[in-house]
């Protein structure tokens, strides 16, 4: 969700106080949306990638994994988010 999607949304006959809180209300999902992708992609890279504690540093086959792993996962988010937001123009544009 964006804040630009507040003027579309026929939010124009709400008070100032309303669309603030409302914009407030976007910026903390956004945020907690972000830290899940964060968490889900350290988990999954470090499930994947790391096997053993034996450093403190990762092997360079371990770097290179969660490096790949990292990439691939952005990628895919990107993508999704991207068919997503053509989904949605779709349907908005539909109305």
């Amino acid at each position: 969700m964006d804040k630009s999607m507040l003027q579309g949304a026929d939010l124009d006959s709400l008070p100032e106080e309303d669309k603030k809180r409302m914009a407030t209300m976007i910026d903390q999902l956004q945020i907690r949306d972000s830290l899940r992708m964060y968490n889900s992609l350290v988990e999954s890279c470090f499930s994947d990638c790391v096997d053993s504690f034996t450093r403190k540093a990762l092997t360079k086959q371990e770097e290179t994994c969660v490096r790949r792993c990292a990439e691939k996962f952005l990628k895919h988010s990107m993508r999704v988010g991207m068919r997503f937001g053509e989904l949605n123009q779709g349907a908005a544009t539909q109305d």
